[in-house]
Formats: C-alpha cells, structure tokens, sequence
C-alpha cells in the first residue's frame, strides 16, 4: 500500500493518479522523507567510530533507512528540533558501533495509524539523530530514554523549549538542584557551566528561592549575559580568573552549595571554599569528557571531612515519576518572566555533528538545539 504524508480526498486523487509526481508533492506539502518505489526513507546518523579526544565529523556516518509500514497504534514522526547534549559524550563508551546516535527530539505526526495521536500532534522523546521515525507511543518502556509524550501546551513558546527549559535539562536543574542542594533563602549558591542549558536554570531557581548566586562560564559574553539578563549577583571566566581569589570577592563567608557540571580544577577550588555542611549536586563533568589522559586534581577527601560536605551525583531518571512536576513548574516561572530561556539554533540536520562538536566546546549559550 501507498504511504502518505496527509489524508485529504484532493491529495489522495494526485497521489493514486500522479505517482510520478510525489516527491514534488511531498515537498510542497513540507514533508520532506524520500519516497522511493513506495516505501519512506529516513537519515540518520551513525556513531561509526570510537571517540579520541574531542569529537570529530569521521566519527559518525550519515545513513539512510527504509522504514516499514505502519501498523495499527503507530505513528511517523518528522523531527522538527533535535538535540545536543553533553551526556552522548560519557554515554556513549557503552554504545556499539552502528548504533544510531542517541538523543532528543520534538517531532510532527506525519501520517497516524493511533487515534491518541493525531496527524499534526507534536511529540518529544529519546528518538535519536534521525529524521523520521516509525514508532508506537503507547507502547510503554521501564527506560525512560525511549518513552515518547505528546509536548505539553506551550503557548506562544518555540517547541524546541520541549527539549530545554521544559524538558530534560529543565528537569535536571529542577530536581538536581532543589532535591539535592536543597536551598534556603541567603544560602549562597555557585554554578559552574552556567550559561549551558541546566546552569542557566539552576542559578535563576537558585535566585527565585531567595539565594545569592555566582556562576563561572567559560566566555566574558558568557559572564555579562549571566549578570545582566539572567540576574546572577556575580559571574567570573574561569579561564581568565584566579579561581581562588574570585571566589573570596565574591562569597567572603564561603558558599553553601555548588551545582557542578564540569568538574576538574574549579570543583576542587569550590570545595574548599565551602562551609560547614555544604551541600554539592553533581550533575556531570564536562571539562573532563574529551581528555585522552586522566586529569590530576587534589583528592576530594579532605574538603569532604573536615567541612562534612554532602556530595551526591544524580541521574534525571531518578525523577522519572514527577517529571510533569518538573516541567509545569519551569513553564510557570518562564510564563511569568521569573526564568529567562536562551537557546543556541543550528539550522539543518545534516549538521548535527558540528553542533554537537560545538556544543562540547562550549560554543553554546543556553541550550543547543538542532533545528531539521
């Protein structure tokens, strides 16, 4: 049987009538998969080869799949934004070669054999570096990475908000922070990586819950956008900066939690200017991902005893239950101006590797997003 990208009885006539006219059909209507001798095709691409250091293009391969029919419950899906994050870098030692690139990504319902999900419903799930997908949403899974929902209502929001501030890293800010940290009012509270996706949300929460906030990023545009626009009290290139003395300007009474998501030499400076009882989330270790020999740093132990530091690291799946919590409270605050979002676009799909690659080096502001 034919596939179609729409139902509708003029569409239907050219189809059956005019086959030799599909792909100009197809394009017109925007649904841009390759229809060839009657089957779908999508790209997607491949992660073809171990990483060494920083990621790089021959590290990944650009493929296309058919796809099969639909069967009854299925939908195919369009994506619409995909998503970089800095997890497929640690993630993905455990991936075989010849696995598709793992990842988010809002996508369109592009023809639906599912009544709950109609053509034109927008969908947010782990579906990978792909441009189309086969795939049945009521099929539920114990791995949160391959559970698909419809986006929730957002207003006059972009949809790729679904795979920021409303999605994972919105969550991971959320509850990493405010689970973890557990925040009072005039705790003083430090960010590193905050002016990525989650550090640019934790410090605003950190703000809305009555804190005093210092973030370290890695660029001195970086430093006056978490200062000017997102209300950090103070904001430091951690390249450029000693990492001590800043640290005594800006908190002289220590700090009492730190939302790590890099890791290496500024965590080890934070620590030790931590006060009693501290509290630490550790989201990730960013500057460490692309090392090809260990990096060397003072042992944690010491800070941990003698200040009795709470340390834990987390994984957003932790939360998996709540997650619509996460997501209604974040769009609350965006709706009323309390959380400023900034997302970093990269048009077209074939470039998913380069913004990835970017994004890794922290070319990002905000939240990197792929549009297709």
């Amino acid at each position: 049987m034919m596939r179609r990208a729409f139902t509708g009885s003029v569409y239907q006539f050219m189809y059956g009538r005019c086959r030799q006219f599909v792909p100009s059909i197809c394009q017109l209507t925007g649904f841009h998969t390759s229809i060839v001798n009657n089957t779908v095709s999508a790209k997607k691409f491949v992660f073809s080869k171990r990483f060494n250091g920083l990621p790089q293009h021959d590290n990944f391969s650009l493929e296309v799949e058919e796809l099969p029919e639909l069967k009854a419950g299925d939908v195919l899906c369009e994506a619409l934004y995909l998503s970089v994050d800095p997890y497929m870098r640690p993630y993905s030692l455990s991936w075989p070669l010849g696995t598709t690139m793992k990842g988010g990504q809002v996508a369109k319902v592009v023809e639906s054999k599912n009544d709950k999900f109609p053509i034109g419903s927008l969908l947010v799930g782990y579906l990978g570096w792909r441009t189309h997908t086969v795939i049945n949403p009521d099929i539920k899974s114990k791995n949160f990475m391959e559970e698909i929902t419809q986006l929730p209502e957002l207003g006059s929001l972009c949809p790729s908000v679904g795979l920021g501030a409303v999605g994972m890293p919105g969550n991971s800010a959320y509850f990493g922070f405010l689970e973890i940290c557990k925040p009072k009012p005039n705790d003083v509270v430090v960010v590193s990586g905050a002016a990525g996706a989650v550090g640019s949300l934790v410090g605003q929460i950190a703000k809305i819950k009555g804190c005093r906030v210092i973030g370290f990023a890695g660029t001195n545009d970086k430093v006056k956008w978490l200062e000017d626009e997102l209300g950090f009290d103070r904001a430091f290139n951690y390249k450029v900066c000693d990492l001590k003395s800043s640290l005594k300007e800006a908190a002289p009474n220590g700090v009492d939690c730190y939302f790590d998501n890099v890791g290496g030499p500024l965590s080890v400076a934070v620590r030790s200017h931590m006060n009693d009882f501290g509290r630490i989330s550790v989201c990730g270790a960013i500057s460490l991902y692309n090392d090809t020999t260990p990096t060397l740093v003072p042992c944690v132990e010491p800070a941990m005893v003698f200040k009795q530091l709470k340390m834990e690291g987390f994984l957003i799946h932790r939360w998996t239950n709540r997650f619509q919590e996460g997501m209604s409270q974040m769009l609350t605050w965006i709706q009323e101006g309390k959380i400023k979002i900034k997302e970093t676009h990269t048009e077209g799909f074939e470039n998913m590797p380069q913004a990835f690659i970017d994004m890794l080096k922290g070319g990002n502001l905000g939240k990197a997003i792929v549009k297709a």
